[in-house]
């Protein structure tokens, strides 16, 4: 596998994208329901995309007072490739951070995928930024090895709400990935060594349940060496690969079969944010060039699918109610334009 330098570079140029007023929490304003039939927008738009990322992250925090995968989580991993001078970006990384000085000193974890998914963000977002490791994201990082189990996987929180909050083995590839992306060779240390080592274990084990999953593993094996062997790799990247639609997108719903909450077939015709940006960029980061005809024919597939709020829609397989899974795709399908070239994300 050929691996690509840290996810993005710190220093980008986006300062037109906050002509408008930078979101905070002091002016927010909710965005609106993710809904199947909002317009595509006129055309694609790096502030639009940057507006609806940053309300969305700052609205689950003020509202809900915890971080999730699909919407703040997320968030700080993507929005970096826009800009790292966003107000709503050192709102969300402080939030974060206290969650690691103040809360968990003081009242403890809410559950052990919060220190996982913390730690692997931080550690994301450094490497996206500063390129140095905070002290604090070390600290989540000291701190996630010790709640490994002996299998080498964590108990993760299970809402049936796939692809991230619905089983163990999601939150095994996560931590690799953040052991793998953590700066300044965070990797070599004896306990991110000893815990790399049973997360290998645990997926020689326990083979992947869904597609989705050997994928998150190709994206940690892009940092980590001997994370998955070549002939998984390129297994692994044919499969991703031929589930590409005419349209040039994909769709989250064929990466795994997962079942709906109340029994209706999945839809697997349709693409979405979710399966085009995330598909994008693990073959990005997966060492398939940005020229390559599939990959071009994704990021015409993003560019011309945006919403006009600046998300791009993905429905729920769970559930038709609030289809959060579209702050997520709305993330990648940001990371996936900017591991194609900073080109993608010129400011409007």
């Amino acid at each position: 596998m050929k691996v690509l330098a840290a996810p993005f570079a710190w220093v980008l140029v986006c300062s037109a994208v906050h002509a408008a007023e930078p979101v905070t929490l002091a002016n927010l304003v909710a965005p609106s329901a993710n809904a199947a039939d909002e317009p595509l927008a006129a055309r694609f738009s790096v502030a639009k995309a940057a507006s609806f990322l940053d309300s969305a992250a700052l609205e689950w925090q003020r509202s809900r007072d915890c971080m999730t995968c699909h919407t703040n989580y997320a968030f700080l991993m993507a929005r970096p490739a826009i800009s790292v001078d966003a107000p709503a970006h050192a709102e969300v990384r402080k939030y974060a951070e206290q969650l690691v000085t103040e809360r968990w000193p003081a009242k403890g974890p809410r559950w052990d995928t919060e220190v996982v998914a913390t730690a692997t963000v931080l550690a994301f977002n450094d490497a996206a930024t500063t390129g140095r490791l905070h002290p604090v994201t070390r600290q989540a990082l000291d701190k996630m090895w010790t709640l490994q189990r002996e299998d080498g996987g964590w108990t993760w929180i299970k809402c049936d709400w796939p692809p991230m909050e619905s089983d163990d083995y999601f939150g095994a590839t996560f931590a690799a990935v953040g052991a793998g992306v953590a700066p300044e060779g965070y990797a070599d240390t004896p306990a991110a060594r000893a815990g790399l080592e049973k997360i290998r274990a645990y997926f020689k084990n326990n083979p992947p349940p869904t597609l989705h999953h050997k994928a998150m593993i190709l994206w940690g094996a892009s940092y980590v060496p001997l994370m998955m062997d070549e002939g998984d790799q390129k297994a692994t990247l044919h499969a991703l690969k031929a589930l590409q639609h005419e349209d040039g997108g994909w769709g989250l719903a064929t990466l795994g079969d997962w079942k709906r909450g109340d029994g209706s077939p999945q839809d697997t015709a349709a693409s979405d944010g979710y399966g085009t940006g995330f598909v994008i960029y693990v073959l990005r980061r997966a060492g398939v060039p940005a020229d390559d005809p599939q990959i071009q024919r994704g990021i015409a597939w993003l560019k011309s699918h945006q919403r006009e709020s600046g998300r791009w829609f993905t429905r729920s397989v769970h559930a038709d109610s609030k289809h959060y899974i579209t702050h997520a795709g709305t993330a990648f399908a940001v990371m996936a334009l900017r591991e194609c070239g900073k080109e993608q994300l010129a400011a409007d």
